[in-house]
């Protein structure tokens, strides 16, 4: 089983965790000037990297709070979770890990 560390409760099994999405997408600044397309692409279309990703997660079988995370696609490791509303942790690129105090 993996364990994904909820950062209000500490590390739990996957199976309490629902994914939500990629994270840091901002809504637009004025929605109802967008037409089909623009809507559209804002609503559906999303990165998809192959390598380190900002994800939200939520702890639905726990505290119930929604994280983001930063999740490497290729391996599926967890390199470092945050509160929503928290700035994304800058990683040390020399192994892709969260720097100190960002994990």
């Amino acid at each position: 089983m993996l364990l994904i560390e909820c950062p209000h409760c500490g590390p739990r099994d996957e199976t309490e965790f629902h994914y939500g999405g990629q994270a840091h997408v901002p809504y637009p600044e004025d929605p109802s000037a967008l037409n089909d397309r623009e809507w559209a692409e804002y609503l559906f279309y999303r990165e998809n990297t192959r390598g380190v990703l900002a994800e939200r997660w939520l702890h639905g079988a726990g505290c119930r709070k929604w994280f983001n995370a930063l999740r490497n696609t290729v391996t599926y490791d967890f390199l470092a979770t945050y509160p929503a509303g928290a700035p994304r942790p800058e990683l040390d690129t020399a192994d892709n890990t969260a720097k100190e105090g960002n994990r």
